[in-house]
């Protein structure tokens, strides 16, 4: 039985049936197997293999260095002065909204590296003795070839600016201090400390690097990638083999908070 992925031949079927299969022929010779597909060098062509499930190759080491990252990042907002005056209300909407892209920038600024391979496949009886536990993990959103490209070109695109650690600081008081964030009680005292945030950025990023003119505008441009990349392909990729079935959300809370 093919296995193999035909959606691209399928929607040329109505062509004729001498180009279906001539078609078909190129398919079938040129795809890769399964066990010699490299997710992490090889362009994707099909949006049946983007939308494959994955998971980290070496889950151990790469969550502890995101483990690690994410304590960094918590640290972060909590020494920050202008956050601590902030209504506790205020910092659990704003803590929600932008954990994951702060965390994105640490991943960038540490050089964490990653590679995925495919989920592996549960058998026919641990499917059933786990049914419940099935019907919850396919509510959350399984980490996808689609989903792990978007975050390693945001990276990478981060890498290619090699950011000072200034430039770093600046640009996640940008994205912690987010006036847009909903129901915010001190929405305009966050907008300021946001424009402070950018202003602070530009004027490094000039001292920094006087004669490139663009630069401040292409960390924007670059930082903006991080809203496509989901809170929860960051849990489930990075986190969800640490913690269970634990709230990722309940337990920054508790790191956040935790004086």
């Amino acid at each position: 039985m093919d296995n193999g992925c035909h959606c691209s031949v399928h929607s040329d079927r109505h062509l004729n049936p001498i180009l279906y299969n001539i078609l078909s022929q190129m398919d079938n010779t040129s795809k890769p197997t399964q066990n010699n597909f490299d997710y992490n060098s090889i362009p994707h062509r099909c949006n049946c293999e983007m939308q494959r499930t994955v998971c980290l190759k070496r889950p151990l080491e790469v969550c502890q260095e995101a483990s690690a990252v994410l304590v960094k990042t918590v640290h972060f907002m909590k020494n920050l002065p202008a956050f601590n005056q902030l209504p506790s209300n205020d910092q659990f909407s704003l803590l929600q909204s932008c954990w994951a892209p702060l965390f994105i920038l640490g991943l960038a600024q540490e050089g964490v590296n990653f590679e995925v391979t495919d989920s592996p496949a549960d058998s026919m009886l641990k499917k059933i003795l786990l049914n419940r536990q099935e019907s919850c993990e396919m509510e959350r959103e399984q980490p996808t070839i689609a989903g792990v490209s978007k975050l390693k070109s945001c990276l990478k695109k981060f890498w290619s600016l090699d950011l000072s650690p200034k430039e770093y600081a600046y640009l996640k008081g940008t994205v912690i201090f987010n006036p847009d964030v909903r129901d915010l009680k001190a929405a305009l005292f966050v907008e300021g400390l946001q424009q402070e945030a950018q202003h602070a950025l530009r004027d490094v990023v000039q001292l920094l690097h006087p004669g490139d003119q663009e630069r401040f505008t292409q960390i924007l441009l670059t930082a903006s990638m991080l809203q496509a990349i989901t809170p929860s392909l960051i849990t489930e990729l990075f986190f969800r083999p640490v913690i269970g079935q634990a709230d990722l959300l309940e337990l920054l809370v508790d790191m956040l908070f935790c004086r």
